[in-house]
């Protein structure tokens, strides 16, 4: 199977404006194969390089080094021709919220030098695939946000490209709206389509990522298959919810003391969550320990480890946590 996305060493800086001068780096090496038909899914805290990596391999943005392959073409070398090979849809829907969706996906069609009869034809299939042909005609400033980022995915197909890079796609959608974009992906790609997507939600790379990389700090530190990662991160999670809030730290402490890690406090919902060794045993011994002490809980129970589990073991922080290093948001607009 050939690679439909390849990129070698990709580096990025940017000059820091302002008090004390300095380069940050937003990119630090980051290599990625990506075959084809297949979903790439590239996970990190906000800032961490993401989007920075989609930007360099879409043509928006030129890298201080490396080298990349967008469907057989050198990113470096033909960026025009890159672009007529792939999609591209951001975490914000460009559309033209006065015109209708199909006014929309037509125009979309001209900008890629398709005749009036097959912009329009284009247009109607698009509508068609992304349920949106009831709405055809109205404007989209009327439109839903589900409805909205349909219509932008649909307009990163008008070409139907061989690659498609979504950056965020679901950002802002209902559940409801989620699991349909998630479920058009996964025909899109059931048909051939290569996607290199970036995200925030755990749930959706464990979904629909063949392979995934974990970036932080501009550097790829982890990459394999959902049930790789998991597997990296190893053993099992206990989890108890504490019926009262001033049990915390006493239920923490001795989770402590059986975990093989950290363990996870959650105030708000009184959850703790850590990693052991021996699963069902250790919570045995846990609730008995407890009933002995008279401390309630509401819930207990075990479980493998979540996607959640290795994003926080890898880097040490959630998702929506900068890294606190990488100037991406800012620079780049992620």
């Amino acid at each position: 199977m050939a690679d439909a996305v390849r990129a070698r060493g990709l580096v990025k800086t940017y000059g820091r404006v302002g008090r004390g001068g300095g380069v940050t780096t937003a990119l630090d090496g980051v290599d990625l194969d990506v075959p084809e038909g297949t979903v790439l899914g590239l996970l990190g805290p906000n800032g961490a390089g993401k989007t920075t990596t989609v930007r360099i391999l879409t043509t928006l943005l030129v890298p201080d080094a490396g080298e990349a392959e967008v469907a057989g073409v050198d990113v470096l070398r033909d960026p025009q021709e890159v672009r007529r090979r792939i999609g591209v849809s951001g975490q914000y829907a460009a559309v033209d919220e006065y015109l209708t969706g199909f006014e929309n996906l037509r125009m979309v069609g001209k900008l890629y030098h398709q005749g009036s009869r097959r912009a329009s034809e284009r247009a109607r299939e698009l509508l068609e695939l992304f349920s949106l042909s009831d709405a055809a005609d109205r404007p989209v400033k009327g439109y839903s946000g589900g409805m909205r980022r349909r219509l932008d995915l649909a307009g990163a197909l008008v070409n139907d490209p061989p690659v498609l890079f979504l950056d965020e796609p679901t950002t802002g959608l209902d559940p409801r709206s989620r699991a349909d974009m998630w479920e058009l992906l996964q025909g899109m790609v059931r048909g051939g389509t290569t996607v290199v997507l970036t995200t925030q939600y755990l749930e959706e790379a464990d979904l629909l990522a063949d392979d995934i990389i974990v970036i932080d700090h501009g550097r790829a530190i982890a990459r394999g298959t959902s049930d790789q990662l998991k597997a990296q991160v190893g053993g099992e999670r206990v989890e108890l919810v504490v019926g009262d809030p001033a049990h915390l730290d006493e239920v923490r402490s001795l989770l402590a003391g059986v975990a093989v890690g950290e363990v996870e406090v959650e105030p708000h919902t009184r959850r703790l969550t850590a990693p052991v060794e021996g699963g069902a045993a250790v919570l045995v011994r846990l609730l008995a320990q407890l009933e002995e002490r008279g401390v309630h809980l509401s819930d207990a129970g075990t479980r493998r480890p979540t996607m959640d589990d290795v994003f926080l073991t890898l880097t040490g922080k959630r998702t929506d946590e900068p890294t606190g290093t990488s100037d991406e948001k800012s620079e780049v607009t992620a």
